[in-house]
Parts: structure tokens; sequence; C-alpha cells
């Protein structure tokens, strides 16, 4: 059974809730079967690296995004520039998705 997810990549959110409340990042992945979201900028964890000279790639201690729960983030809307519920309109003969708020379409 699939399970339908109202935040897709490259869109624009906000913590709402953890240890990085109030901070905003574009969405990297989305996982709708685990639930979580990869957010730029976000649930950042140091992760220890090891040394592959044939990726190019140095040894030490790298920073990189953690994934967060879907329920933690909200959705921008890029008119009216806050976070809101997605709603579900009719635009010709698609479904799309809309600002709870202003009501503008949030797809490009």
């Amino acid at each position: 059974m699939r399970k339908i997810v109202d935040i897709r990549r490259n869109d624009q959110v906000r913590v709402i809730t953890g240890r990085d409340k109030g901070k905003e990042g574009r969405v990297l992945r989305v996982s709708p079967a685990k639930g979580t979201v990869l957010v730029e900028h976000v649930m950042v964890v140091k992760k220890a690296v090891r040394k592959n000279p044939q990726r190019n790639v140095k040894g030490g201690i790298a920073e990189q995004e953690s994934p967060i729960a879907i329920s933690n983030v909200m959705l921008l809307c890029t008119s009216c520039k806050r976070p809101t519920r997605v709603a579900h309109t009719m635009h010709g003969d698609r479904h799309v998705r809309a600002c709870k708020h202003c009501g503008t379409t949030l797809e490009k």
C-alpha cells in the first residue's frame, strides 16, 4: 500500500518541532515508506569517514544531513511565505496542491 505524501523533492519546508525547530531548507529526498524527508542543512550529524583513494575521499569526520520525520516539517507557501497545510484542488483536469491560507497552487 502506498502512503500519500504532500511534500515533494525541491519543496521549501520549515521544521516545526525538534532540535532544529525554526530552520528552513530544501527537500533533498522523500521516503514515503519510512515517513521521513532529508532537508538541506537540517538535522546535521557528524560521521566518521574512512579514507578511499579510489573515490578521492579524504578520511576524517564529515558532516551530513540525517532524515527527519515528515510530521516534523511544514511546507512553505511560495507566495505568502508562511508554513501551511496542503489543500488538494482541481486545476483544469489535474489535481494540484494548493496553500490553505492564500489558495495559490504550490506546483511549479
